[in-house]
């Protein structure tokens, strides 16, 4: 079982500080090191919960970046495709 988590939405008026864009989708053991320290800050305790045979209330749940809020769903996989596009760096 993985943990996927992907950019479903971003509100505000800026671009991401860390370059993440709607569509980014990430496997929680492989690229947690690529995924905003803000955004795992929030996410880590719901994955933890997944783990663990827990449920969440919700998929959904947001970055505390004041300037663009992305909204992340967090899901349990089988088999998992990794796609995001590196921004940050460029």
């Amino acid at each position: 079982m993985k943990i996927k988590i992907t950019v479903v939405e971003q509100l505000g008026n800026c671009p991401c500080h860390r370059g993440m864009i709607v569509g980014d989708t990430f496997d929680f053991d492989r690229d947690r090191g690529d995924i905003c320290p803000l955004a795992m800050h929030v996410l880590f305790p719901m994955i933890n919960i997944l783990r663990y045979g827990g449920t969440l209330k919700s998929d959904r749940f947001c970055c505390p970046d004041v300037d663009t809020i992305n909204v992340f769903k967090i899901e349990k996989v089988e088999e998992f495709v990794h796609q995001y596009t590196d921004t940050f760096y460029q």
